[in-house]
């Protein structure tokens, strides 16, 4: 991952969530289940296996000004059974749940999903597993659309949530 550009791209291309929900070859992700309002996806570039990221649809910058309670709600559930899956499926010691993005950048309000795997010692737990600066995993091919997949599939599983 070359982290400089990265950032160029967060600062001057498009919103990185827009772009992939229109079908945008240089913004794909693998889609791990959707429903009418939002979409879950894993991370292009993880820090932790089964790293999920979750977003409305819809292109919402605030997640405390742009939602109202019913939408605010509604999204939180997502993320919430979203994240249940991902522990059952990947194991991890602690899920942590974050949203990060800013008018600079990375506008497109969005959740991510990190799985701590168990044995990861303390001092590279929290803010140091989640700083792609510490280095991303570059799973091989096929490996991503599998997990997607297999989340996907545990998600539809657990019945919580519609869409497909």
């Amino acid at each position: 991952m070359d982290l400089h550009a990265y950032v160029r791209r967060a600062r001057s291309g498009p919103c990185f969530v827009c772009a992939f929900l229109a079908g945008d070859p240089d913004y794909r992700h693998e889609t791990v289940f959707e429903d009418e309002d939002h979409i879950a996806f894993l991370d292009r570039w993880p820090t932790v296996a089964g790293k999920v990221l979750v977003a409305p649809k819809a292109h919402v910058e605030h997640v405390v000004r742009d939602l109202d309670e019913e939408a605010y709600g509604q999204l939180m559930l997502f993320v919430r059974e979203v994240a249940l899956t991902v522990e059952s499926v990947c194991g991890p010691e602690r899920t942590y749940l974050y949203s990060l993005g800013s008018q600079q950048g990375n506008a497109h309000l969005h959740w991510h999903i990190a799985a701590l795997p168990p044995g990861v010692p303390y001092e590279e737990q929290q803010f140091h597993a989640l700083m792609t600066e510490n280095g991303v995993l570059t799973p091989p091919p096929g490996q991503s659309a599998a997990l997607a997949a297999h989340l996907g599939e545990a998600v539809r599983a657990r019945g919580r949530l519609g869409g497909g």
